[in-house]
């Protein structure tokens, strides 16, 4: 298979000009730290529609002939390609469909819609591949796939391009990947410039590391709350790319990305997808593992509202600052108070509090159980929390 080309990278760029915005490059001081060097973050959860999918799918679209064209494009997706489809097919002047989950984040749905893309919603993420391969059959539009294609992954190695310009000096590009547009598009833009480029990958929905292993792209099952780089199995295009020119692939967990949406959130005052802090997850992870300068590549911010508070939680309890605690009690007055009052002396913020009087054969008789949500201030804290407690002669346990 021949792989894409640098130069087919910038030839996507000068097609990209005007339509997709060059998003800057940050420096973050609290990733430089323990990196041993400077991190910039490439931000292209300030592109339009949020992510970088615009790029790819103008880049595909912008090159179909007029019969095509006319044919209109039909896409599947849970969110981020969906928008960057609709806007770049609304820019080209061709009709677009899209199917998505009934459970995508309406959010997401609604931008695709406004976008000016027909959205046909379908019962899972599989079935929406399924439905508009059928449609695409059907009507003859032409399906845009969200990363298997030359097309789009010089579109988004664009963002590779930018990098060399952002940072000259670069040494180490660290990408999130799902698919592998994004990736290999980085990497035939970075590579031949001697640059290091890693994947981060989910853990719990991991396919590069067993297919690379095996050589061929191979199918996972997993489920991962990072819904943008959620694919079970490599493309046929991409595996080559990545196989050839990506250096590393490393996995991050679910606590991980969570608390990498959160560093965004507080740290770095960016609002940041799951998926799109998979680099942020890594580098934070690995202190020290990659030569600098380093540049993580925050690729979407495209997250619902409801979501996001759970996931800020998961961070927060992954930071060892939101704790859930279970504490056996006397069952007369005072005892409460007094387990309220060690944890206020020992600087805890009680956020919610539980008294449990259902009798469990584990408990012994004039006994209650006290369930203790609160704030600390990380994981020493809140094992002083607990130390106070036990020292009191409490039975605590944490949940």
């Amino acid at each position: 298979m021949e792989l894409v080309r640098r130069a087919d990278v910038e030839d996507a760029r000068r097609a990209l000009a005007g339509v997709a915005r060059e998003t800057p490059a940050l420096p973050s001081r609290v990733l430089s730290d323990p990196a041993g060097g400077p991190v910039w973050l490439k931000c292209e959860n300030l592109q339009r529609t949020g992510s970088f999918k615009i790029r790819g799918a103008y880049r595909r679209i912008e090159r179909l002939d007029p019969v095509e064209r006319a044919a209109g494009v039909v896409a599947a997706s849970a969110g981020n390609h969906a928008q960057g489809v609709a806007l770049a097919a609304q820019l080209v002047g061709t009709r677009a469909t899209v199917f998505m989950p009934a459970g995508a984040p309406l959010p997401k749905v609604e931008a695709t819609r406004e976008y000016g893309a027909r959205v046909e919603l379908v019962d899972s993420l599989d079935e929406t591949f399924v439905a508009a391969e059928a449609y695409a059959a059907e009507t003859g539009a032409v399906l845009i796939h969200p990363f298997d294609h030359p097309d789009v992954v010089a579109g988004q190695g664009t963002v590779g391009l930018e990098i060399l310009e952002q940072v000259p000096d670069v040494a180490t590009v660290v990408v999130c990947t799902g698919g592998g547009g994004l990736l290999s598009g980085i990497a035939a833009a970075c590579a031949p410039a001697g640059v290091r480029v890693v994947g981060a990958q989910a853990a719990g929905l991991a396919a590069w590391p067993p297919s690379l292993a095996a050589g061929v792209p191979t199918g996972v099952a997993g489920a991962t709350i990072a819904d943008g780089i959620a694919v079970s199995r490599p493309g046929d295009v991409t595996f080559a790319h990545v196989r050839a020119l990506v250096d590393e692939i490393v996995t991050v967990s679910e606590e991980a990305l969570a608390r990498g949406v959160l560093r965004c959130l507080e740290r770095e005052k960016l609002l940041v997808e799951p998926a799109g802090a998979a680099a942020v997850a890594a580098v934070a992870e690995n202190p020290g593992r990659w030569p600098t300068p380093l540049v993580a590549v925050v690729s979407g911010g495209n997250v619902d509202p409801m979501l996001l508070e759970d996931i800020v939680r998961r961070g927060l309890v992954a930071a060892g600052r939101y704790a859930a605690l279970r504490v056996r009690l006397t069952d007369r007055p005072g005892y409460l108070a007094d387990v309220l009052r060690l944890v206020g002396r020992a600087g805890g913020n009680v956020v919610d509090v539980e008294h449990r009087r259902l009798v469990t054969s584990a408990m012994a008789p004039g006994t209650v159980d006290v369930a203790l949500t609160l704030e600390a201030r990380g994981h020493d804290h809140r094992a002083t929390i607990l130390a106070e407690l036990a020292g009191a002669g409490y039975d605590v346990t944490a949940e």
